[in-house]
């Protein structure tokens, strides 16, 4: 494979919404998903009233990679080999001794399922995006919650959080009024949405200009992904795009045939009949690759069209475009930018009292680089027996140089750029750092650890 990705060889470009195109104030967005999730287990499912007030520093918590072991009531940080490199109980850090003696020096018992698969089931669960996020917290909470008036040793709650995730995203959720999410985005859009800089509605328009198909792929139901387009693009946001599949349903829509999903219509946000064949361009509901592939073929006379998505998630945009419809794809990752982050110097020579105690009060910005958890992309292993410690990489940071083409912070970051830019590209015989653009994270480089590895 040719050592450099250009969007001017591309037929096809295809988006996510959700944390891609639709960037939300994370801060407020966070506090909004966990208050959602634990009023309904609060007030449903009778769990303590405790989880409804949140410290300002605890979504530190919240680190993008952890899977949680369901029934061990454990958060885990995995290496790129499977072992455990930090873990915690609920929300305490479990020692390394601790982590020995729970899960060895050795691979994780259901790291070759998840890595694989890049997967998700009953036996654990892998926060992997901006959503879920927030609902680790919780869980974490719950566990402590748990421990301090039950002592349990296995953990059911699984099922109460999913049954609130359900309520919550639920696809008539929307249109009642239902949960706390929707009515609030709804009455407050411009406190959760960054609107969309102009520089990328200008390259939008550029790649349609150029003759490139756009998509938009979102799992959100088509009246959410209205409200959310208007917000950041306009009322002409159908303007930008070709072809919109809202409610995907991803990873499903990348992995499932046309008979177990097919394309349906929709009128006034209600999905309409099944679709024999999609046939032309328009907006429609869930549906899968195949048939969409299809039409891209007819639409550009190409038998084999080369197609490019862009997405937040791992688990639903990245992997599954790559693994199964063979896209390339670019991997937006917000944790790009927090990695970059230094304090001016004169910032850091001003008087404390100048600098108010308003900064104190604020919660603080969430999951760029977590206190707790460490470097997103790598970690220190302590050496067993007087052992030198080893740096290694996460099986986070593996994944996206397996599955992604490139990794950008933000669809900013390269909207200025002439569309026939020659991108380095992950591949197996080049660095580590390699894709990343506009520069690797900083844990990446050489000499430069001590900086983010506290």
């Amino acid at each position: 494979m040719q050592q450099h990705f250009s969007l001017a060889d591309c037929d096809v470009v295809g988006f996510d919404l959700d944390h891609t195109l639709c960037r939300y104030h994370l801060p407020q967005s966070a506090r909004l998903i966990y208050d959602s999730f634990a009023h309904y287990l609060v007030t449903e499912k009778g769990y303590d009233e405790d989880l409804l007030t949140l410290a300002p520093d605890s979504l530190d918590f919240c680190c993008k990679g952890l899977v949680l072991d369901i029934e061990e009531g454990n958060f885990l940080k995995l290496a790129e080999d499977g072992t455990v490199l930090r873990a915690s109980h609920g929300t305490k850090s479990m020692t390394f001794e601790e982590i020995l003696e729970t899960y060895g020096r050795r691979e994780w018992k259901h790291f070759s399922t998840i890595s694989g698969m890049v997967s998700r089931t009953a036996k654990y669960y892998l926060y992997d995006n901006y959503f879920d996020l927030p609902g680790a917290l919780l869980c974490a909470r719950v566990v402590d919650s748990l421990d301090q008036h039950d002592g349990q040793k296995k953990y059911d709650f699984w099922k109460d959080m999913v049954a609130a995730i359900q309520h919550n995203y639920k696809i008539s959720a929307f249109k009642e009024d239902c949960g706390k999410y929707f009515p609030e985005v709804k009455t407050h859009p411009d406190k959760y949405l960054q609107r969309c800089p102009e520089s990328v509605k200008k390259w939008l328009k550029q790649l349609k200009n150029a003759g490139k198909i756009l998509l938009l792929i979102t799992s959100s139901h088509s009246d959410y992904c209205r409200l959310l387009c208007e917000h950041v693009l306009g009322n002409d946001f159908e303007e930008y795009f070709d072809i919109l599949i809202t409610n995907a349903l991803k990873p499903g829509f990348f992995s499932h045939t046309p008979n177990q999903r097919p394309f349906r219509t929709l009128e006034n946000d209600e999905e309409q009949e099944a679709l024999l064949s999609l046939d032309k361009p328009g907006w429609y509901s869930q549906g899968n690759a195949i048939q969409l592939f299809d039409l891209l073929k007819k639409m550009t006379g190409k038998l084999d069209p080369k197609v490019v998505y862009f997405g937040d998630s791992m688990h639903s945009d990245i992997f599954p475009a790559r693994h199964y419809s063979n896209w390339e794809t670019v991997f937006i990752l917000e944790e790009l930018l927090g990695d970059k982050v230094t304090v001016p110097a004169k910032a850091e020579s001003e008087p404390l009292e100048k600098k108010g105690k308003y900064e104190e009060d604020q919660v603080k910005v969430p999951y760029f680089v977590s206190e707790q958890w460490g470097s997103f992309f790598m970690d220190r292993l302590p050496g067993l027996e007087n052992a030198e410690e080893t740096l290694v990489h996460t099986w986070s940071c593996k994944c996206i140089s397996t599955y992604s083409t490139i990794a950008i912070p933000s669809l900013e970051a390269i909207a200025d750029l002439p569309l026939d830019y020659r991108f380095a590209r992950f591949s197996s015989n080049s660095s580590a750092t390699a894709g990343y653009y506009p520069t690797p994270p900083r844990a990446l480089l050489p000499n430069e650890e001590s900086v983010t590895m506290k």
